[in-house]
C-alpha cells in the first residue's frame, strides 16, 4: 500500500509494546495489544487498494476512531457494554473464541485448506507444514502432562526448530511451503517514513468527507465488538467476572486499548487492539499485569531482532493456537442449554465466530437473537413474576445491529 514494510514492522512493535505493557502497569490484567489481523486486512485492501484512500488519510481516520474511542471509554459506555452481555454469552465467547483461534491453528498447519467445493477440507497430515505443527502439539501435551511450565512456548520452540531444519535441507521445498531461514538476527528499521504523517485535508473536501466518517465507522464497530469480545472470553477463563458480570478493570482495560489504537495511528500503524492469541498467555498460567509488561518488553525487543521473528512460520505458531483452542472450549460446559433464549444465542455466538472468522460478527448475533427472543418470550409470558429481567442496553445495542446488517 506504500508504506515502507521495515518501518511498519517497527512500529508495530513499538505499538504493541508499550501498550501492552501500559496494560500490564494501569489495568493489572494478562492482556496484549497489537494491530489486529482483521483491522490491518480492512485497512490495506479494502480502505486503500479498493477505495483509493491514501493510507495517509486511512491513518488518519485510525487516529479519529481511537480519539472517539477514547471518549466512550472515559464516559463509560465501553464498559458499560461488556457488563451487560448476559452470562452464559460471556462462557459462549469464550468458547467461540476458542475454535476461532483453533480453526486459525488448523489453517496455518495446513491441515484445514479452503474447498471450492465445500468451503474447507481436510489438507495433507502428511504436509511439512501439517507435521511440524504435530510435533509442537504434541511436544505442548507431553510437557504439560508432566507439568512442564511454559509448555506451550516450548512446543512452538520445537516447531520453529524444526521448521528451519527443514529449510536448511530442503530449501526449495520449504520456501513452496512458506518456510524461510532467518536473514540475519539483529536489525533496526527506523519509523520515521511512516510516524506522524496523519493527513486531516480531508476534512475540507466535502466530495471525501462522507467516505472518510464510513470508514471511521467501520473501524469504530470492528474495534469496539472485537475487543469486548476478547476482554470478556479472556477474563471468564481467568475468574475476572465478579458475581454482578462485571469484568474487573474493565474500564481501565478499555481506556488503554482506545489509547493504543491513537497511539499506532501517530506511529504509523492500523488499530491496535487486545488481540485474542492473549488467551495464550492465560493457559500457560499467567494471571496479572507482570505477564502483560513482560510481553511488552519482548515487543520492543523484537524491534531489534525482526528477521529472526519474521523467520518463525505459521505452521510454529499453530500448536499454541490449537491447544490453547482446547482450553478456552472448557467454557462451553457452564452455558445452560436448558433454557433456549440462552442456548441458542450462546450456540450461534460460538458457531458463528469461526464460521465468520470473526468474534465481533459472532458476539453481535449472539447478542441481536438474545435480545429478540428474549423479547418475544417475555411478551408471550402472562405473569409478570416470569418474565426474564433484560438489561435495557442489550435492546438498544440490539437496534444498533439490525441498522448495521440492513445498512452494511
Amino acid at each position: 500500500v506504500g508504506m515502507n514494510p521495515g518501518a511498519v514492522v517497527t512500529a508495530t512493535c513499538l505499538a504493541a509494546g508499550v501498550t501492552t505493557i501500559l496494560m500490564g502497569i494501569y489495568a493489572n490484567l494478562p492482556l496484549g495489544l497489537a494491530s489486529g489481523m482483521g483491522l490491518n486486512a480492512f485497512f490495506a485492501y479494502t480502505v486503500v487498494m479498493e477505495m483509493g484512500i491514501s493510507w495517509q488519510i486511512a491513518l488518519t481516520a485510525v487516529f479519529v476512531e481511537g480519539i472517539i474511542f477514547i471518549l466512550l471509554s472515559l464516559t463509560k459506555v465501553r464498559e458499560a457494554f461488556v457488563k451487560c452481555i448476559p452470562t452464559n454469552l460471556k462462557y459462549a465467547v469464550t468458547a467461540g473464541i476458542g475454535l476461532f483461534i483453533a480453526f486459525i491453528g488448523f489453517g496455518n498447519a495446513g491441515i484445514v485448506v479452503g474447498s471450492e467445493a465445500t468451503k474447507v477440507t481436510m489438507g495433507s497430515l502428511v504436509s511439512p507444514t501439517a507435521l511440524i505443527t504435530i510435533l509442537g502439539v504434541m511436544v505442548i501435551v507431553i510437557l504439560s502432562k508432566k507439568n512442564v511450565k511454559g509448555a506451550i512456548l516450548w512446543g512452538m520452540a520445537a516447531s520453529a526448530i524444526a521448521a528451519w531444519i527443514y529449510a536448511a535441507l530442503s530449501p526449495e521445498a520449504a520456501t513452496a511451503a512458506g518456510i524461510y531461514l532467518p536473514k540475519g538476527i539483529l536489525k533496526f528499521e527506523s519509523i520515521a517514513p511512516i510516524a506522524g504523517k496523519l493527513d486531516f485535508s480531508v476534512f475540507t473536501n466535502a466530495g471525501t468527507i462522507s467516505e472518510f466518517i464510513s470508514v471511521v465507522f467501520v473501524f469504530l464497530f470492528i474495534d469496539f465488538f472485537d475487543t469486548a469480545g476478547t476482554l470478556v472470553g479472556v477474563a471468564s477463563k481467568i475468574g475476572m467476572i465478579d458475581k454482578d458480570g462485571k469484568v474487573k478493570n474493565a474500564g481501565k482495560a478499555l481506556l488503554v486499548d482506545a489509547i493504543g489504537t491513537t497511539f499506532g495511528a501517530l506511529v504509523g500503524t492500523s488499530t491496535v487492539t487486545t488481540y485474542v492469541e492473549s488467551s495464550a498467555g492465560v493457559a500457560s498460567g499467567a494471571r496479572t499485569g507482570l505477564s502483560a509488561v513482560v510481553t511488552g518488553i519482548l515487543f520492543l525487543l523484537a524491534m531489534f531482532l525482526s528477521p529472526l521473528f519474521v523467520a518463525i512460520p505459521g505452521c510454529a505458531t499453530a500448536p499454541a493456537l490449537i491447544i490453547v483452542g482446547f482450553f478456552m472450549i472448557e467454557s462451553v460446559k457452564n452455558i445452560d442449554f436448558s433454557d433456549f433464549t440462552e442456548g441458542v444465542p450462546a450456540f450461534l455466538t460460538i458457531a458463528l465466530m469461526p464460521m465468520t472468522y470473526s468474534i465481533g460478527d459472532g458476539l453481535m448475533i449472539g447478542m441481536l437473537s438474545y435480545a429478540i427472543l428474549n423479547l418475544i418470550a417475555n411478551i408471550t409470558t402472562r405473569e409478570a413474576k416470569d418474565r426474564k429481567q433484560v438489561s435495557f442496553v442489550v435492546y438498544i445495542l440490539a437496534i444498533i445491529f439490525l441498522l448495521k446488517i440492513i445498512f452494511g
